[in-house]
């Protein structure tokens, strides 16, 4: 466990924590970590979960696949990101999502009942995991929403305009690396890759962006989201 402190005090769960009371909270917890490798799913659709998890290596993604066999990726994992925290704490019964690993990984556990139940021994730490994971489930609420704004678009030029506005908002650059490779990014925005490959195709003919795999730089400032 040592060899993950630095990737759990930057962990938002942690947020506030002492560093030499980590520990003795992931004991308390009683937390395990769990390795998996590529392609291995983590959680898969259909599972029952009660734990929170916490990606300590790696990269993993979540995923909605519906009953045809068509992927939506909802989200990219790094080392220190929360899974499963949301469906965790609600009543259900059944996970509509994948977590899978896109490298070898390791992954960390914690029971959600034992993150909002006080301890035995009145731990004084129990109030700021509390306060943290309200933050982060009201962060992630955030971030839905934003989806929603790219997938309400009606064309696929839109969705990609609107989608790299925000990225370039959140770099404070107009020079930034999406987290996604070109079919992750066809099933984050809910398009067809070839339809998504054209439009990129068109936007820099037009002079609007430039890009190189997964960088992008935006030359006009006509684009907003």
């Amino acid at each position: 466990m040592k060899k993950y402190h630095s990737i759990l005090l930057n962990c938002p769960l942690f947020a506030q924590i002492k560093s030499d009371t980590l520990f003795q909270i992931l004991y308390c917890l009683k937390a395990k970590v769990k390795p998996y490798v590529k392609n291995q799913n983590i959680f898969t659709v259909g599972d029952h979960i009660t734990d929170t998890g916490i990606l300590l290596t790696g990269q993993a993604q979540i995923i909605y696949e519906d009953i045809f066999g068509n992927r939506s990726i909802l989200g990219t994992l790094n080392p220190g990101e929360l899974f499963g925290e949301a469906f965790s704490c609600t009543a259900t019964s059944k996970l509509p999502v994948s977590v899978v690993a896109l490298t070898d990984c390791d992954a960390l556990f914690i029971d959600y009942q034992r993150i909002l139940t006080t301890c035995p021994s009145s731990c004084a730490f129990h109030h700021q995991l509390i306060e943290n994971m309200v933050q982060i489930l009201a962060n992630k609420n955030v971030l839905l929403n934003q989806k929603i704004r790219y997938l309400s678009k009606r064309t696929t030029r839109e969705k990609l305009l609107c989608y790299l506005s925000d990225q370039a908002k959140a770099a404070e650059s107009r020079n930034f690396t999406i987290p996604f490779q070109r079919q992750e990014l066809a099933d984050f925005l809910c398009v067809e890759r070839s339809a998504m490959s054209s439009e990129l195709g068109k936007l820099k003919k037009e002079g609007l962006i430039d890009f190189h795999r997964s960088h992008f730089y935006l030359l006009s400032q006509s684009i907003e989201s």
